[in-house]
């Protein structure tokens, strides 16, 4: 048995470590033009790998196919996909008969196709009214409200949404309202929904009025005509409930977007003061091992490097006395030229990084707003939501410019763009903690920020006792990068841009059978 192996880059997927993934994609393996020798039998492996001891596992593989140069597979991958991780995947194809090329010709082509799963993504919006409900109070008049619930699949009902009280009538017209429709039914579009309406007493003790029950297909056809419900109150009367409205829309994911082209990064790396030639110095430039902050630059680096299309990253340092006059810069380009501060990759950014250890002397204090500035001038040019940027600042003192760095945080809320900050060293770190704002929304003279796009992490938190740093990276990264997608999503959904369009998928011209 020999292999052919293709290797894709989505993450480093470790099936026993992984966490709530942010959603499932499937992937389809279809082969094209193999110009080998008559094949008998032929399977795709897929394997993926470990974070820590970066081995390859088997994970699953296709069906086997017989006597062709095209094999198109039917059995699919089903994989858990995480933005935060570098999900390394390997495919083996296994034939039973040699791999024979022809030198100086392409011996063939693997196609791999990725769709995410879609695992009911629909919302509704839903608007009822009343008519004809009961009269209860001293005026003749009701406070109806409605309760909606799922019901299980052992028959019991769970609430899943209460409308607002309409105050003193007898023809409520309710809130329209939006709701999953995973939600409401679980995704099975026939399951049954029973809706019970009530009379709002102040003292809690509700009246009950009647109830009906639905499904969620017959819902939908309101999207073209009103639908009532109508239910006996008493022996004279019977209540209505009209469906007002009803309109389905998709949720948005942050794949969708990914697949229409919308992320862009910003890299920028924070010199704190320090000779790098001494040991005790963070930035000491050991031949042995990646000091803190490159270990911090490459294990986040490498992975939001796999969302740009060009890849090349403007890097910008703070903090140092700049050659030849030695003036002190708190927004310099890592490559010496500010003209253009970009670098090829994230390999460029290390060597840029490398370089200016070299050139320039470190020097305090730690100033954030400069840098923060600097890209939100680039991201309020592109407010359009066609690129969104992201903001690496790695740093281990104390913000000497807090003030300002809180307003340059809560003028960049309203961009397009995420700041993640990784603390390095041993210091305290109460500021930076304070910036995430995570437990309170950042502010700035009164005004707070509109959305929170700071993720702030200590380093030292999630380096592996035993020395490992790979694994010490790959936690990094996995933290730091855990809420990007809610932040870009945020982003889109309050502007109401939706994805472009999906590029055209690659089809070859696949080879002629040999028989």
């Amino acid at each position: 048995m020999s292999s052919f192996m293709n290797m894709a880059c989505i993450g480093d997927f470790d099936p026993f470590t992984a966490a709530i993934p942010a959603t499932k994609v499937e992937l389809t393996v279809s082969c094209f033009s193999f110009c080998f020798l008559p094949l008998l039998l032929t399977v795709c492996v897929l394997y993926t790998q470990g974070i820590s001891n970066r081995e390859w596992r088997e994970f699953s593989r296709t069906e086997v196919i017989d006597n062709t140069l095209n094999p198109d597979f039917v059995r699919k991958f089903l994989l858990d996909y995480f933005f935060e991780e570098r999900q390394n995947l390997r495919f083996d194809l296994r034939m039973e008969k040699p791999l024979i090329g022809i030198p100086g010709k392409k011996c063939g082509t693997i196609i791999v196709r990725a769709e995410e799963l879609s695992n009911c993504r629909e919302s509704v919006m839903l608007q009822f009214c009343g008519n004809k409900l009961d009269k209860k109070d001293f005026f003749g008049k009701s406070d109806p409200f409605l309760v909606f619930y799922r019901s299980n699949e052992d028959g019991s009902f769970t609430i899943c949404h209460k409308t607002e009280v309409v105050k003193n009538t007898l023809d409520p017209v309710w809130q329209a309202f939006k709701i999953p429709v995973k939600a409401l039914c679980n995704g099975d579009y026939d399951r049954s929904i029973k809706v019970e309406v009530y009379d709002w007493d102040r003292d809690g003790g509700h009246d009950f009025i009647g109830e009906f029950s639905t499904r969620y297909r017959e819902m939908s056809r309101g999207q073209s005509q009103f639908h009532t419900y109508e239910y006996p109150f008493n022996l004279r009367t019977c209540c209505q409930v009209t469906l007002l409205s009803c309109l389905v829309d998709m949720e948005l994911t942050f794949l969708d977007y990914i697949k229409g082209g919308y992320v862009t990064n910003s890299t920028v790396l924070g010199l704190c003061p320090g000779n790098p030639s001494q040991p005790t110095s963070l930035h000491y430039m050991s031949p042995y091992q990646l000091n803190a902050y490159a270990m911090a630059l490459r294990a986040v680096g490498e992975i939001i490097q796999d969302y740009d299309s060009d890849k090349m990253f403007p890097a910008l340092g703070f903090g140092a006395k700049l050659p030849p006059d030695g003036r002190v810069s708190h927004e310099f380009a890592l490559n010496g030229n500010p003209q253009n501060p970009y670098c090829s990759g994230i390999e460029g950014v290390m060597e840029a990084y490398y370089q200016s250890l070299k050139s320039v002397r470190l020097y305090g204090p730690t100033h954030f707003s400069p840098v923060i500035n600097h890209v939100a001038r680039y991201a309020q040019s592109v407010k359009d939501g066609s690129q969104y940027f992201i903001l690496l600042i790695i740093s281990d003192g104390v913000i000497t410019d807090m003030a300002q760095t809180k307003e340059s945080i809560v003028n960049a809320a309203t961009l397009p763009m995420s700041i993640i900050i990784v603390g390095v060293g041993p210091a305290e770190f109460n500021e930076m903690i304070e910036l995430d704002g995570d437990e309170e929304r950042i502010s700035s003279q009164g005004r707070f920020a509109e959305r929170d796009i700071v993720q702030f992490v200590p380093f030292r938190d999630y380096i592996d006792r035993r020395g490992n740093h790979i694994l010490s990276m790959a936690r990094l990264a996995k933290e730091v990068l855990a809420e990007i997608p809610d932040q870009f999503l945020s982003y889109m959904r309050t502007r109401g841009i939706k994805p472009g369009p999906c590029p055209p998928a690659y089809t070859p011209t696949p080879a002629l059978d040999w028989w």
